[in-house]
């Protein structure tokens, strides 16, 4: 009786050791605590707290180029600022938009 007392415990005691595993294998991922970094780098989807300071590596034919493949056209007046975001302004759709590229290659205008 005793011996069929700790085999069954045994087996409840593994069953449980084996859900316990697969429940923190399953666990969601932690939050990541950086707002600034997108958590999907796509090229159709600014990151919604765009633009985003840090220091940009873009060179300003870079960011012309960048800005113009998000569909604008004569961009112009790029200056990179104190927060490493490129501004100018450019035409989209015969608006004169300002616009900014910031570090993440996220293209934003008002």
């Amino acid at each position: 009786m005793h011996r069929f007392l700790a085999v069954a415990t045994a087996a409840v005691l593994s069953t449980a050791a084996a859900s316990g595993l697969a429940l923190a294998q399953n666990a969601a991922p932690t939050a990541n605590h950086d707002a600034g970094t997108p958590a999907v780098a796509t090229s159709n989807a600014n990151n919604p707290g765009a633009p985003v300071a840090g220091a940009n590596s873009f060179t300003q034919a870079q960011a012309r180029s960048r800005i113009e493949r998000a569909g604008f056209s004569n961009v112009s007046k790029l200056v990179k600022d104190k927060e490493g975001i490129w501004r100018g302004t450019a035409s989209k759709g015969g608006t004169v938009f300002h616009v900014a590229l910031d570090y993440q290659g996220n293209v934003v205008a008002k």
